[in-house]
């Protein structure tokens, strides 16, 4: 069964406000066992006109467990606090 990726660039707007989205989020990152390959960290533009902001990439067992991170009451919470800190482009990917 393939590995599954939530691949997330966001532009924070409220930085004080943000910092509790990153609480709540880290809890339930922890919660459902992502292990995070990007959270932040330094991007070098190699190709192209794209300014990704912060960039987050967490890495699930399947698809099925990203969905549920995504959907589940712990996510949800953060998303709620996240409201007007952040805009937020994310997608799942299926890896490998």
């Amino acid at each position: 069964m393939p590995s599954a990726y939530i691949i997330a660039s966001v532009t924070v707007t409220d930085p004080v406000q943000y910092q509790h989205y990153l609480k709540l989020s880290t809890e339930a990152i922890k919660a459902h066992g992502a292990q995070v390959c990007i959270r932040g960290g330094q991007v070098e533009i190699l190709e192209g006109d794209w300014d990704p902001g912060r960039t987050v990439v967490l890495k699930f067992p399947d698809v099925e467990s990203a969905r549920a991170y995504y959907h589940s009451p712990e996510y949800t919470r953060a998303r709620e606090a996240r409201e007007g800190a952040a805009v937020m482009r994310m997608v799942l990917v299926e890896g490998v």
